[in-house]
């Protein structure tokens, strides 16, 4: 009897241990630009390397990493959009927001410039685009880069460029085909720069408007309120968000380049 009691309870010692590792995995719904720019090919191993936690990505626009983490699909989420992100977490969906990294916003489009607009002033470009009929490709998918757009056009004088601007093309897509669109039809589009360093069927695309400072691209981490969804692995998700900015994630961050050339710059508080 005892020692069936003894493996019986080795069979559920085994069966818990097994569980344990198989649940030390979580989900972030994150931006394209993340993805797409190679930056998680480099982090995301340094993490699971010093915790043992693997991160299964959702690579979407911030927008509908929001809706995700609404809907308690995901452990925590990595966007940016700020002022989405700070609403997010008045709303109760997320515990708290902390600055991780930035880079910024490049205009580009055909090398040759047909519109006129190269410079350091994207306000003054996208005027300019705006009264004429030279494509621009919009992303189109409520990302964090699609609502900086917006906000871009609406201080041009431009609230609803769809409707109002010849050239202007929604395509509902990532950051990666918008560019492809634009290289295809010689457009003009705006772009991280991560994404833009990363991309190489560029064609005939330049960057032509940066170094505005209403340009910088802030990034931040959230993690999900479990409260609202109790399934949530707050534990595992706040080990990344600790460690993301904590001095070997930020180190981890500024040590990615392409060419030499750093995309993404540290921001957070490394005092932890």
């Amino acid at each position: 009897m005892g020692l069936i009691k003894g493996l019986l309870i080795a069979a559920v010692v085994a069966a818990s241990t097994g569980v344990a590792a198989a649940d030390r995995s979580i989900v972030m719904a994150s931006t394209t630009s993340t993805e797409q720019s190679g930056l998680f090919a480099h982090l995301l191993p340094a993490f699971t390397k010093a915790t043992g936690i693997e991160v299964n990505v959702v690579a979407v626009g911030t927008g509908q990493a929001l809706d995700i983490g609404r809907r308690g699909d995901a452990d925590l989420l990595f966007v940016h959009d700020r002022a989405a992100e700070e609403k997010f977490v008045a709303e109760g969906h997320g515990l708290a927001r902390q600055p991780v990294m930035y880079n910024d916003f490049v205009l580009v489009g055909p090398a040759e410039d047909p519109a006129g607009v190269k410079g350091s002033d994207i306000v003054a470009a996208l005027r300019t685009l705006g009264a004429g009929r030279a494509s621009f490709i919009s992303r189109g998918d409520k990302s964090g880069t699609h609502a900086a757009e917006l906000r871009y056009w609406n201080a041009a004088g431009f609230d609803a460029p769809q409707a109002k601007v010849a050239g202007y093309k929604e395509c509902g897509c990532g950051m990666g085909p918008a560019l492809n669109i634009a290289s295809a039809s010689d457009a003009y589009v705006l772009a991280d720069r991560g994404t833009w360093l990363g991309f190489r069927n560029r064609g005939r695309l330049a960057v032509l408007v940066q170094g505005d400072k209403r340009l910088f691209n802030e990034y931040g981490v959230i993690v999900v309120n479990p409260a609202r969804h109790p399934h949530v692995k707050k534990d595992l998700a706040q080990a990344f968000a600790d460690w993301v900015v904590s001095a070997a994630g930020q180190e981890s961050i500024a040590a990615y380049r392409i060419a030499g050339e750093q995309l993404f710059f540290p921001n957070a508080d490394t005092k932890n």
